[in-house]
């Protein structure tokens, strides 16, 4: 048997819709959007079109030519959090972040001497609205939070988030890596300016797809860090200030579009809200069973409820990543030890250096799923 429990970091398997549509870009369609006038190519700028809609009707999100596509979330945060800092900035960040995140931010505190605040959150990876308002200065200019762990799956208050950024007209990026597709996010009621997604992940899509979401507000304060030939506006040697053109430089990954506009439409025709219950039962279970289980540690909350389907655990008698070595050599069940490139959320709640077990529930598995991986986890407890 084999059990795949590492969707936090690709989601596996994908539909086979998603298949399907990146086969027919290489055998049918073949050509590059905005590189040329014949009918192939003008079909592939038809369906980049289509899922930038698709995109803007799964955010609630306005301007179609506003959805920037890039090669994953790393690639947008960078792109967002470099194009728009400038010296003399304060930046408020968290403790729980991702270093996709993090590392643009600690390299501009070096370079350009921006002055960074890390906002400590509790040991579930929540942040306290208070303390995060009393960070504010008059210099602050920008905040750039995760939406959801990819450790421990606690779920940030994005909401009331936005509604203070607006108050004290900040720019508020939000990491969405690890809810974007599972999670309703609605960008006007969020407030936000940029929500920056990744393609592989709850989407459903292929690795290699990711983008952003950008008020004209933001974007007219952002600089694109990467330019190039665009299909546009040719005849100039300076890149375009229209949009998608401003931030979208080279020949385009048109056959990963495909696939993440054949993941949103699964997403669809699923119900977003009944793929995240299917989630949340199987997380609650997973939960419930790790509660009852003796010489094991779990870490953030103790229910599905204001979190994402990503557990973490270690135990006292035996190495983590012991654990998950046994579970993939004797079990076939497939999860993540270590760091998970967020080092201040490790230490954030008590798992630094040494990292954590993760087991992350995605749309495909179910309650065999769960419960053969309880079973294994009895055994090799047992066993040592």
């Amino acid at each position: 048997m084999k059990v795949y429990l590492d969707n936090a970091a690709t989601t596996y398997p994908k539909p086979p819709s998603v298949h399907t549509e990146m086969l027919t870009y290489f055998t049918n369609l073949g050509a590059s959007p905005g590189r040329g006038s014949y009918s192939s190519a003008l079909e592939s700028s038809r369906l980049i079109y289509k899922c930038r809609e698709s995109l803007c009707s799964l955010f609630n999100f306005p301007k179609p030519e506003n959805v920037i596509f890039t090669y994953n979330v790393t690639a947008s945060l960078n792109m967002l959090i470099k194009g728009v800092i400038k010296r003399g900035f304060h930046v408020i960040t968290t403790s729980m972040e991702h270093n996709s995140c993090l590392r643009p931010l600690f390299q501009l505190k070096d370079s350009l001497d921006i002055d960074l605040d890390i906002l400590q959150c509790d040991s579930n990876g929540i942040l306290n609205i208070e303390e995060f308002e009393n960070l504010i200065k008059p210099t602050t200019k920008l905040v750039v939070i995760n939406h959801a762990s990819n450790i421990i799956g606690s779920i940030q208050p994005i909401e009331a988030i936005g509604k203070i950024c607006a108050k004290n007209d900040i720019f508020f990026i939000i990491d969405a890596a690890q809810t974007a597709g599972v999670i309703d996010i609605d960008f006007k009621k969020v407030g936000c300016s940029a929500l920056a997604f990744t393609g592989h992940k709850s989407l459903l899509g292929p690795p290699g797809i990711g983008g952003f979401l950008i008020s004209d507000k933001l974007s007219e304060a952002c600089d694109p860090i990467i330019t190039g030939g665009t299909g546009s506006l040719s005849s100039s040697i300076y890149q375009p200030s229209f949009l998608p053109d401003k931030f979208e430089s080279g020949t385009m990954n048109t056959p990963g579009v495909m696939g993440l506009l054949a993941g949103i439409e699964y997403i669809n025709s699923e119900g977003m809200n009944s793929i995240k219950e299917r989630e949340d039962d199987l997380c609650d279970l997973f939960i419930n069973s790790i509660l009852n289980m003796p010489n094991v540690k779990l870490y953030g909350l103790k229910s599905s409820k204001n979190r994402t389907s990503v557990v973490s655990l270690n135990f006292h008698d035996i190495d983590s990543s012991e654990v998950s070595y046994i579970l993939d050599s004797e079990f076939g069940i497939m999860t993540r030890t270590g760091l998970h490139c967020a080092p201040l959320a490790h230490k954030t709640i008590g798992t630094y250096p040494e990292g954590t077990l993760r087991f992350s529930i995605g749309p495909f598995n179910d309650k065999k799923d769960i419960n053969y991986t309880i079973d294994s986890l009895y055994k090799i407890l047992r066993s040592n």
